[in-house]
């Protein structure tokens, strides 16, 4: 036999198993950047980057209008 071990079917085997599953790691999961794009802002939302900020700039305008209304009711009844 010219230099044919079970030693080095085993590597053949084994070194085929790791290319494939390299391969797998490199292959992308969506299918379109806006399937991407999609699952990351559905992502950041969960963690809560988008909603809070917009919800307290709500409540700050709308405390400034009340504040503000209260401040010209004073004026005018003194």
């Amino acid at each position: 036999m010219l230099g044919f071990s079970p030693r080095a079917s085993t590597s053949a085997v084994s070194l085929e198993a790791f290319a494939e599953g390299a391969g797998a790691a490199l292959a992308c999961s969506y299918s379109s950047s806006a399937e991407y794009d999609a699952a990351l802002i559905a992502e950041r939302r969960a963690a809560g980057v988008y909603g809070p900020k917009r919800h307290r700039k709500q409540m700050l305008a709308a405390v400034v209008g009340i504040v503000a209304g209260l401040a010209i009711i004073a004026f005018f009844t003194i």
